[in-house]
């Protein structure tokens, strides 16, 4: 019986993301921060977050303009070649 090469790495990994997981000393792990840190992170994390939003909307729209003038370009191909 053939075992699945692909399962196999998978349990590896898996396994190792545990092993390595676990071994973190415990000062890596973030401790509690004062109230207004705390909110002063967020905030900043989500500016981040919404930066992030904008930039990928921008990218993506320069895309599809890309895209629809491929597609007008092709459509203008078949129309001279008939």
């Amino acid at each position: 019986m053939k075992r699945d090469p692909m399962k196999r790495l998978a349990a590896l990994l898996l396994l190792a993301v545990v092993t390595l997981a676990g071994s973190l000393p415990a000062y890596a792990r973030k401790e509690n921060k004062a109230i207004g840190e705390n909110s002063r992170e967020a905030k900043r994390a989500a500016k981040q977050y919404q930066k992030y939003g904008r930039k990928q909307a921008k990218r993506q729209q320069k895309m599809m303009k890309q895209y629809q003038k491929q597609q007008r370009k092709a459509a203008k191909q078949h129309k001279s070649r008939r």
